[in-house]
């Protein structure tokens, strides 16, 4: 195995790490910690016994299967690049573009939980939980990182190293 095909692999490990992470906290969040913070002092089995009254629930089904597009993406394009022998930069910024698309991904996910807790509560769909934070934090510095990242490959082309 050559040094670009080791990082290669590498990236592509860390990368589905990362986000299989983000994705773990992204349905705490929507799940658990969220519900918690807009329903102070009641635990999670009366929320949703409260919400089951209501009929409505948190609709997790929806999202795993949402927040799980991302790491299948994520696998898939670890797989692709490692057999493909791929330049490590083609999954580093890949991956980067997954966990910027992410912010996304966690609004689609968790906007049906939002508003059946808005529902059964009275209060708004809103984050209540400070825990969704990082996962917006993450999503931007991964959009820097990628601008940083296009703009370091155009000065690249346009003065390449000497011999």
């Amino acid at each position: 195995m050559t040094r670009i095909q080791r990082r290669t692999l590498w990236i592509s490990i860390v990368g589905v790490l990362t986000v299989l992470a983000y994705a773990v906290l992204a349905a705490l969040q929507i799940l658990v910690l969220n519900p918690l913070a807009a329903a102070p002092g009641l635990t999670m089995d009366e929320i949703r016994f409260a919400m089951a009254e209501a009929g409505e629930n948190l609709g997790q089904g929806a999202v795993f299967f949402v927040l799980g597009i991302g790491v299948a993406l994520a696998v898939a394009v670890a797989v692709v690049s490692v057999v493909r022998r791929a330049d490590p930069v083609v999954p580093a910024m890949t991956f980067l573009a997954l966990l910027m698309l992410g912010a996304v991904g966690y609004f689609v996910a968790s906007f049906g939980a939002g508003m059946a807790l808005a529902d059964t509560f009275g209060i708004s769909g809103a984050d209540y939980s400070p825990w969704a934070r990082p996962l917006y934090v993450v999503s931007a510095l991964a959009a820097v990182a990628i601008v940083v990242g296009g703009a370091m490959a155009v000065v690249r082309s346009r003065h390449p190293a000497q011999p």
